[in-house]
């Protein structure tokens, strides 16, 4: 992506036709449903990624790691109440709950309509997720008189820097983000009446990202622990070029701690952690390279924490 195209992104973003903020009746909330990176599932690990942002008490889903409905009730929320779900990019560990999430508000009443942000090939995953489903949901409308889940819900699509929806509460706004060898992958900024959150998604050094999150009251990052990788490698013998994709694509602790410090951000949130069960690295570690660049607050993500 050039500059000029970002710079392009950020002008329609500025000029573009939108609904005006209305004031927020509650205040805004961030609550991290799963804060470990990669799609490996382990027993003392975290759980996988998604980010939840209430704004005037309606949850807005960022990311469907596997399991996300679950860690969604467990923070507190009832599943019929699902309304927005944004995707940063199409790795498993980011939208393989993607369906499951919408389908599990259906089974627990869900009757209200369900809109998805994502780039492509957001529409055609939900086309083939339902009809992998078909028989199970026909029947369920058949037999238990449900409406139909497919008309509940729609996929929108986009590809490039700018605006991707804005209601009465709050304004979400999309930039690319470098993560080889995905082309779209983005982090999205939630601009609400109280504050503004700025979530990465999976990315390395990205002035993208810089711009997207200036000013912003709280970003938050994915991070890689370099001290843990070796451990990390030796329990995944049968990924012969992942050392190169994790240098590559993500975020070491002192880059992040320079990228917050030039975006001007209050307060940091570190998630998708790599490794994420790793018991000997703690939060000192963790926060250790991003304070040598980073004077403002930082907070080590965990489960279901809410900031």
């Amino acid at each position: 992506m050039t500059r000029r195209s970002f710079l392009s992104g950020v002008a329609a973003l500025a000029s573009a036709s939108l609904p005006p903020l209305g004031f927020a009746q509650a205040p805004t909330r961030l609550v991290l449903l799963g804060t470990g990176g990669g799609p490996r599932v382990t027993a003392k690990g975290r759980a996988k990624p998604a980010t939840l942002v209430v704004v005037n008490n309606v949850p807005y889903v960022v990311d469907c790691g596997d399991g996300v409905a679950l860690q969604f009730v467990r923070a507190g929320f009832a599943l019929d109440t699902l309304r927005h779900i944004f995707i940063t990019h199409h790795h498993s560990d980011h939208n393989l709950d993607y369906g499951n999430l919408v389908y599990a508000g259906w089974a627990a009443g869900l009757r209200t309509p369900v809109d998805a942000w994502g780039p492509p090939p957001l529409k055609r995953m939900t086309e083939a997720w339902f009809e992998l489903n078909r028989f199970d949901i026909e029947t369920r409308i058949a037999d238990e008189g449900r409406v139909d889940l497919r008309k509940l819900v729609t996929a929108h699509e986009f590809d490039r820097n700018g605006p991707v929806m804005q209601n009465g509460d709050v304004k979400v706004s999309a930039a690319r983000v470098r993560h080889p060898p995905i082309e779209h992958a983005y982090a999205y900024r939630f601009d609400a009446a109280d504050r503004s959150i700025v979530i990465s998604g999976d990315t390395t050094v990205s002035p993208e990202l810089v711009a997207l999150a200036k000013g912003a009251d709280v970003l938050v990052c994915e991070a890689m622990h370099l001290a843990g990788l070796e451990n990390l490698l030796k329990k995944v013998p049968n990924a012969a070029t992942l050392r190169e994709h994790l240098l590559a694509s993500h975020i070491t602790t002192e880059d992040l701690g320079k990228l917050a410090a030039e975006a001007g951000v209050k307060t940091l949130v570190m998630t998708h952690l790599v490794p994420s069960d790793d018991p000997s690295i703690t939060d000192a570690m963790w926060t250790e390279g991003v304070r040598k660049h980073f004077g403002g607050q930082i907070v080590v993500g965990r489960d279901l924490l809410e900031i």
